[in-house]
């Protein structure tokens, strides 16, 4: 059953989430699984650009979504990211594969398809986070929460 961990960060502006997104990322391709971040568009964007220069001491391989590529970390509008993951997982019955970084505001309805999911929720942002975390316990799945307040 998908793993779902709530990161709750003092920190308010969307570049620390992102920062902390890349933490994440680094772990998992360090235990050798995939990373899917699913993030808005301009959010997509702007994590993209950060994983050429962070964390300093290390480059992440990564590609936007639809670029044809084996990188381990692949970063996808909500849209995309579901719909692909969708098609993915039509044949694979409840096989889970990889990390879901969701930095969009919404579940993703292909969340059951990741072994496991992490919401980075900002200080600014705990109502919504409850929401999210509400949805989630009521389909029953397993969820962890860690606050967080001097993660760099």
């Amino acid at each position: 059953m998908t793993r779902i961990d709530f990161y709750i960060l003092t920190d308010l502006d969307e570049l620390a989430r992102q920062r902390f997104a890349c933490r994440i990322a680094c772990r998992a391709v360090s235990d050798g699984q995939r990373v899917f971040v699913r993030a808005l568009e301009a959010h997509a964007e702007a994590f993209d650009d950060l994983l050429w220069d962070y964390p300093p001491d290390r480059f992440l391989p990564h590609a936007r979504l639809g670029a044809e590529s084996s990188e381990p970390v692949v970063i996808g509008a909500p849209a995309d990211l579901d719909r692909e993951r969708a098609a993915a997982d039509a044949g694979q019955g409840d096989a889970q594969e990889g990390v879901l970084v969701n930095l969009a505001p919404d579940i993703p309805k292909t969340f059951a398809g990741f072994g496991r999911v992490s919401e980075i929720v900002l200080a600014s942002e705990r109502a919504a986070g409850r929401a999210k975390y509400r949805q989630y316990r009521e389909r029953g799945y397993p969820l962890f929460h860690h606050e967080l307040d001097d993660w760099e």
